[in-house]
């Protein structure tokens, strides 16, 4: 594939609210050095594909208030390449909007659609795999989506249920499953024809386009209507508009469950959605009783924990085990660090009880 018709779509709108209180509406978890590398998880992404798809062919899609982040973050992409939502209206909207507006540009694209805060750590095999699946998208008429092999009956991912074909890397999609309960995770996995999706996209913008017209004919409309106003000084106002139009909706719901053209790719090159502390958990190194440390702690019969704090401050703890400990300037959170399902009523309590500031 010649680097000039590979476009890639890095979404970075979230705000990483089961990172809380380390991600923070005004910093979340996509800007920071989660991983300890130097390098933010949007750098990270970032790095993974200029060399793929070459430095002008990168989008970032983001909320208005992370605009000069980005710019700071990626100084070598221009304001045409940052494209910034008015309000947060899920993935749906975000992808039609990056679509359209590389159509315009080059209607023979393919696209790869990424979240900005996942961790590859095979890069060579991730590399080869997204390469075999713009070639397939670039021959025929297909949605793409990569899948994971599962290591676990993990509850925190959805599941794509593929259609074996031996002879084909590139398999059809026969179902998705969100995040099911953990004894049917169990089956899923034993069963050995479901992959975890990564939400990760591969597809020609004709394809896509065409998906939308087919299965989101009103948001086709919508954001086919700005044509003529993409990389335009008048794209900021018409997209105000479409996003003011666009119901809040993701590409899953509104789009792949229901084409009939959605294949799926498996990938085998370790992978996390980093969407959680324990996700973050499971793939740092761990000290000799299994705990996860960036900070300065002193620890007395405690195992199996993840702690973030302030270098200058200690941290003692004692006959604690599978526990998160994260020490912030202004919030402390101490709680059981599998139960991330608490975290967004967390926030939503330390937001009605004691105000936004701390969030």
């Amino acid at each position: 594939m010649s680097v000039k018709n590979l476009h890639i779509v890095i979404m970075a709108g979230g705000v990483g609210s089961r990172f809380w209180p380390y991600s923070r509406n005004a910093m979340p978890k996509q800007f920071l050095d989660v991983l300890d590398t130097g390098r933010s998880l949007l750098q990270l992404t970032y790095d993974r594909f200029k060399n793929l798809a070459g430095e002008d062919n990168i989008y970032v899609v983001s909320n208005q208030q992370y605009g000069s982040i980005i710019q700071d973050q990626l100084p070598g992409i221009s304001t045409d390449q940052i494209l910034l939502e008015p309000v947060r209206r899920n993935t749906a909207p975000c992808i039609a909007y990056a679509s359209y507006k590389i159509n315009k540009k080059d209607p023979n694209a393919v696209i790869v659609v990424t979240p900005a805060d996942h961790a590859i750590f095979g890069e060579e095999s991730f590399v080869d795999c997204i390469n075999e699946a713009a070639e397939s998208a670039l021959q025929e008429d297909r949605l793409i989506t990569l899948g994971i092999k599962p290591t676990r009956p993990e509850t925190g991912y959805g599941y794509i249920q593929f259609i074996d074909d031996e002879s084909a890397r590139v398999k059809k999609v026969k179902t998705f499953t969100e995040k099911p309960q953990l004894d049917l995770a169990k089956k899923f996995v034993e069963s050995g024809d479901f992959v975890w999706n990564a939400g990760i996209f591969i597809w020609s913008v004709k394809s896509i386009i065409k998906a939308f017209e087919n299965n989101m004919p009103e948001l086709a409309e919508i954001f086919s209507e700005g044509d003529d106003q993409y990389y335009t000084s008048k794209e900021s106002s018409f997209i105000a508009k479409a996003y003011s139009q666009s119901k809040n909706i993701s590409i899953d719901y509104g789009l792949m469950e229901k084409a009939s053209n959605v294949f799926v790719i498996q990938g085998d090159f370790g992978w996390s959605d980093l969407g959680s502390w324990n996700s973050l958990y499971d793939i740092k190194e761990k000290d000799s009783n299994q705990n996860v440390v960036n900070g300065n702690t002193i620890f007395y019969n405690c195992s199996s924990n993840i702690v973030r704090g302030n270098k200058d401050k200690v941290i003692i703890m004692q006959d604690m085990k599978g526990y998160l400990v994260a020490d912030f300037d202004d919030v402390l959170v101490i709680c059981k660090k599998a139960e991330e399902s608490k975290f967004r009523e967390f926030v939503a309590d330390v937001k009605s009880q004691k105000g936004e500031g701390y969030l």
